[in-house]
């Protein structure tokens, strides 16, 4: 009996989220009924977080045990070989035994996709956000640095248990636009509250159409609840949509 450690990529359209759900159709239900048929008989794949539905993936973690007689090579082959096609082991290693993707990660980093058109485009928007009216660019590439370091982020997301902190530190905070026009948002932090990234590119999109300021997200950064109870409440509320986040990477051992 060995530990696997395995790499992820999916389109996330055709899933209800990463996690498994009972009746519904996830990412990890998919990787537990094609390891089933390999032989698997535990109850659940460790995963190294959730994914919001219509979430895609290209750096998914997941480890689970099998009894494997054969190669890695060829378990990987076997695996695919099972699992539907918007979804695809990348890599697979034997991994230490009491390797847990999710609690021993050191930082998990995700990338969010938009352009601005005021037509639609049906094909580009299956994994990027069309926005419109377009963005004020120096505004958006200026407000990625707003969130840097250390913060309280209350205003934007939950925390992921009952009793869980809010305070989080972003690494990696920046908006790249690419040669097609597209702009991309790379950011990565030790770990993120639930929808944070996708609340944090609405509330830079709002900010960059004019919609919100500077002092209003600084605000909700510094968390004056105790003055302002609804001072969170200046910045709009929204998230951005699921089909334009991308869990990239994983990070385990040195950042």
């Amino acid at each position: 009996m060995a530990r696997y450690q395995v790499i992820l990529a999916y389109d996330g359209t055709g899933f209800q989220g990463s996690q498994r759900q009972a009746n519904r159709r996830t990412v990890q239900g998919e990787l537990e009924k094609s390891l089933r048929k390999l032989g698997w008989s535990s109850k659940s794949v460790l995963m190294a977080g959730r994914t919001d539905t219509g979430t895609h993936a290209t750096g998914q973690v997941g480890a689970f045990d099998l009894d494997w007689a054969h190669t890695d090579e060829q378990l990987l082959k076997a695996l695919n070989a099972e699992l539907p096609l918007d979804v695809v082991v990348k890599s697979l290693c034997v991994a230490s035994a009491n390797f847990h993707p999710r609690f021993d990660a050191t930082s998990r980093r995700y990338r969010y996709r938009l352009f601005c058109e005021p037509i639609r485009d049906p094909l580009r928007e299956k994994f990027t956000w069309r926005v419109w009216p377009a963005v004020d660019e120096n505004v958006l590439e200026r407000s990625a640095g707003l969130f840097l370091g250390t913060h309280d982020f209350a205003a934007f997301g939950s925390p992921t248990t009952p009793k869980g902190t809010t305070v989080r530190t972003l690494t990696e905070s920046e908006w790249k636009k690419m040669p097609d026009g597209e702009w991309q948002f790379e950011v990565q932090a030790e770990a993120f509250l639930y929808r944070m990234v996708r609340r944090l590119v609405f509330v830079q999109v709002a900010l960059a159409q004019g919609k919100c300021s500077g002092e209003e997200v600084q605000r909700a950064l510094k968390k004056q609840v105790e003055t302002l109870p609804r001072a969170s409440r200046a910045v709009p509320a929204g998230l951005a949509p699921a089909h334009g986040l991308t869990l990239v990477e994983v990070k385990y051992g040195s950042r």
